[in-house]
């Protein structure tokens, strides 16, 4: 259980952060370039602090994605994999909760963060983006986090946090970037409208992505190397 509950924390704290920086900086993909950064970066540092809070108890997914990437790749059981996805979501209501609720009682601050796709996106534009930068994404994961790495795999936090700092910075015009259906969920059902009736884009998307990243890493991996042998 207390693997659980990791999991629903770190999924809190990161949608609280990340969307809450989002929020608070008013990003704007086309009009607010040091907003995009600012965000890009709270989703990054959010995912390092947890990393490093979490990662020995749970291995810090927070991610359904990921989550479902590790189980393809062989490296949890379904049991675990469910109930990881299941706290994650509980975790990502829980920051959303707390960020409507600092949202709320702020003049000029609306939103909770949620995903949408961005002016002159298409549907199939925004399916393709989370698709890709979520294999990308969710590939580094696996690499970073893997056996053969060695010594480096103590840096495997700094690497993730890193690369989600990239993707954001190259998907947040298409898709304000989600890569992490438990990121999208919950904002989306507090913020309604569009971001609710595209939010099926932000859970098929990522969950593509991350079986396309399992496969290649299937691939380029040894498997007696991953088992330690």
């Amino acid at each position: 259980m207390k693997k659980y509950l990791a999991e629903m924390v770190g999924t809190m704290v990161l949608v609280l952060m990340g969307c809450g920086v989002a929020v608070s900086l008013g990003c704007d993909p086309v009009g607010n370039i040091p907003a995009v950064v600012g965000t890009a970066l709270a989703f990054g540092l959010a995912v390092v602090a947890m990393a490093y809070t979490i990662g020995g108890i749970s291995g810090c997914h927070i991610n359904p994605a990921i989550t479902l990437g590790c189980l393809l790749a062989g490296r949890m059981n379904a049991k675990d994999a469910c109930l990881y996805m299941v706290f994650q979501v509980i975790g990502a209501f829980i920051g959303s909760a707390l960020l409507a609720c600092l949202v709320c009682n702020v003049d000029g601050l609306t939103g909770t963060g949620a995903n949408d796709l961005q002016q002159g996106v298409s549907a199939m534009g925004g399916l393709i983006a989370e698709a890709v930068f979520t294999c990308v994404f969710v590939l580094v994961v696996l690499g970073a986090t893997s056996k053969t790495n060695g010594a480096t795999n103590n840096f495997a936090g700094l690497a993730i946090g890193l690369s989600l700092v990239l993707v954001h910075l190259v998907c947040i015009r298409y898709t304000g970037t989600s890569v992490n259906p438990a990121r999208s969920i919950a904002p989306a059902v507090f913020q309604g409208g569009s971001a609710l009736t595209n939010l099926w884009i932000f859970i098929v998307g990522p969950f593509i992505g991350a079986m396309c990243a399992a496969g290649i890493w299937k691939l380029i991996s040894c498997p007696k190397c991953e088992a330690g042998e």
